[in-house]
């Protein structure tokens, strides 16, 4: 099986299976090939015709079975060098060796020494026992043979590294972007309890001052510090594991919600993309308006950079203890670069794992794109 950190962007984008169905059409056309070549060694056709589909035909696995693929090559290469036939020179057993370079870590591949022995044998003692002339080709041919599997296995791992370095690459990129995403919840959560408790420390000096004279007053003040306190609470539970790093900027602008949805889409038209809303939400909780507001922004933004002109949906819907967010567009379905992992939709994941919701995106069957979000909370 192969390695997920080291996929090419081509097996991403079409698929094993159909890679396999490849392999096995180079292989049916390899083993054709094969069969048409001349050669006058007097090896009779019943003999040439298994060794032909023992040599290509295993190359129809090579992704599925890369070790036992190229064993089974390379030993029917091997065997078409004794006898002499002007066929493949370990062409077919290094378009398998590759296939093992790439997906075999130097742990998990069956010991090199152990294959080279073996294969020395028996090529040793076919050039021992045939003629001189024979024994001069035949060292020709296998010297030729040895440096394409070393061409191959050479390209195969320089290959892997280099996927290995980018998909390292990618994953410190996504868990910076997580960070960041992070931060900046933090500190917009920060913002909003902070607030919140502004407004019970003078709903407090206001019950103090006249709970004597106007109990009624006092009373009224008491049931605002009561429920901007629960309100407070359930924001600092979300809040709790979100990490705020120091050593940035405090200085921020005044928190946005769901009233700034209209001067989004009208940002979104002057780029190029018409953006509907569809509001039915009511009254949200500050922290999840704004988390909800922040989720629409990203998907909205994704659209303007990865698919203008076009055309975009925006619903929110509430239910005084769920939120739904569905965007979708009628642009071109791809949103991520090859090798790349989307940090816009890494921070809409972070932020509706944070309240515990559940959050995919994709491209849709009939065309565009989809986001989708839905997440609880405390009304």
């Amino acid at each position: 099986m192969e390695d997920p950190a080291v996929r090419s962007p081509l097996l991403r984008r079409l698929g094993r299976r159909r890679l396999i169905g490849l392999d096995a059409g180079a292989a049916v056309l390899y083993t054709l090939g094969l069969l048409v070549l001349p050669h006058d060694t007097g090896v009779s056709a019943a003999l040439a015709v298994p060794l032909a589909a023992a040599t290509g035909l295993p190359l129809a696995v090579r992704r599925l079975w890369p070790v036992p693929a190229f064993l089974a090559v390379l030993c029917a290469s091997t065997l078409t060098l004794l006898l002499g036939l002007p066929w493949d020179s370990f062409a077919g057993a290094a378009f398998a060796l590759y296939i093992v370079a790439i997906t075999r870590g130097r742990r998990r591949w069956v010991p090199t020494p152990l294959i080279g022995a073996v294969s020395g044998v028996v090529i040793l003692a076919g050039a021992i026992a045939g003629p001189v002339n024979w024994q001069a080709e035949f060292t020709g041919r296998l010297l030729l043979g040895l440096a394409v599997l070393g061409a191959s296995w050479a390209l195969g791992r320089v290959v892997r590294e280099r996927r290995a370095d980018t998909a390292r690459s990618a994953r410190q990129l996504a868990d910076r972007a997580v960070s960041d995403e992070r931060l900046r919840i933090a500190r917009e959560l920060h913002d909003v309890v902070a607030h919140s408790m502004s407004l019970i420390a003078v709903k407090a000096g206001v019950a103090v001052h006249v709970a004597e004279a106007r109990p009624q007053e006092a009373l009224d003040a008491l049931r605002v510090i009561e429920t901007t306190s629960r309100g407070s609470l359930a924001e600092m539970r979300h809040l709790l594991g979100v990490l705020r790093t120091g050593g940035a900027d405090t200085a921020l602008t005044p928190s946005p919600g769901l009233a700034d949805l209209t001067g989004l889409a009208e940002r979104a038209a002057m780029a190029g993309v018409h953006v509907d809303l569809e509001v039915d939400t009511g009254e949200l909780p500050e922290g999840v308006a704004l988390s909800a507001y922040r989720i629409v922004q990203e998907a909205v933004t994704n659209v303007v950079k990865h698919a203008a002109p076009a055309r975009c949906l925006v619903r929110l819907q509430a239910d005084g203890f769920r939120v739904r967010i569905d965007v979708t567009d009628d642009g071109p379905g791809v949103r991520v670069l090859p090798g790349g992992g989307g940090h816009g939709l890494i921070g809409m994941r972070e932020r509706v794992m944070m309240y515990g919701g559940d959050f995919t995106a994709g491209p849709r069957p009939e065309g565009g794109f989809a986001v989708s979000a839905a997440f609880p909370y405390e009304p």
